[in-house]
C-alpha cells in the first residue's frame, strides 16, 4: 500500500505554470477524481504524482520519502513495483498479443507469453477481453485499450493506479464494469487516481480535486 501527499505543488508545460497550490492527500484504498476543464492541467498532475515529470515547485513524498531530486533508477522503481498508468495513448505495443500485453514478459526462451497465465486470463476474463489473449493488441477498438490498460494493473496488483481518462471510449456497460473493476481495486488496497471528465465516475469516487481554480 502506498501513500501519496503533495503539499503546495505548482505543475506545468514547458516552464508555464498552470496550475499552482495543490495540497493532496492520495491514501491506500480510496479512489480520486481530478476534474476541470479542458486545458486546467489535469493530465499534467496526473503525471507528475506519477513522477513522469517534475513539479515546478513544492513537495510531493511517496511513503513519506520527498521525491524531489530522484534519479531515474529511483523512478524506475517506483513504475516497476508500486504503479501502473492507464493512459489515453493506451500505453499497448500494438505489434504484441493481447496476453503479452497485460504480463509484458516473454518466457524464459524469448518465443512465448511469459508471466502467470492463470493470472493473466483472470485480468482479461474481469475486462471483457477474455477470448482475445492471442490476438494482436492493434486489432482492438480504441475502448478495449482502455480495458486492456486496466487489466494490466489487475495483472500487476499495482499498490498505485494512475488513469488518464479511463471511461472516455466505453459504451455505458463497459463503464460500469471498469468503474466496478478501479472500485475494487480501491478496496484491496490500492491508491487510484483519476483524471476524468465523467461525471458517473467522479461520483464513484471517494474525493474529487478540481484543478486549476487556484490563483496562480
Amino acid at each position: 500500500m502506498t501513500t501519496i501527499i503533495c503539499r503546495d505543488l505548482a505543475i506545468g508545460i514547458g516552464g508555464r505554470t498552470i496550475a499552482s497550490g495543490i495540497d493532496l492527500n492520495l491514501v491506500p484504498g480510496t479512489m480520486t477524481a481530478l476534474t476541470g476543464p479542458s486545458g486546467c492541467g489535469k493530465t499534467t498532475l496526473l503525471s507528475t504524482i506519477g513522477l513522469l515529470q517534475d513539479p515546478i515547485r513544492g513537495t510531493l513524498t511517496i511513503d513519506g520519502t520527498d521525491t524531489t531530486g530522484w534519479s531515474q533508477r529511483l523512478r524506475r522503481g517506483f513504475w516497476r513495483d508500486k504503479a501502473a498508468f492507464i493512459l489515453q495513448d493506451y500505453g499497448i505495443m500494438d505489434e504484441e498479443t493481447v496476453a503479452f500485453n497485460v504480463s509484458m514478459r516473454l518466457n524464459a526462451i524469448g518465443l512465448a507469453v511469459g508471466g502467470d497465465r492463470r493470472r493473466i486470463r483472470n485480468a482479461l476474463g474481469l475486462t471483457g477481453l477474455a477470448s482475445r489473449g492471442g490476438e494482436i493488441a492493434s486489432h482492438l477498438s480504441g475502448g478495449e485499450k482502455q480495458r486492456l490498460g486496466i487489466a494490466r494493473a489487475i495483472y500487476r496488483n499495482a499498490s498505485v493506479i494512475l488513469a488518464d481518462e479511463p471511461t472516455a471510449s466505453l459504451d455505458a456497460g463497459n463503464r460500469a464494469n471498469i468503474i466496478g473493476l478501479l472500485r475494487e481495486r480501491a478496496e484491496r488496497g490500492a491508491t487510484v487516481v483519476l483524471a476524468t471528465h465523467d461525471p458517473v465516475l467522479v461520483e464513484a469516487c471517494d474525493q474529487a480535486y478540481p484543478v486549476g481554480v487556484r490563483n496562480i
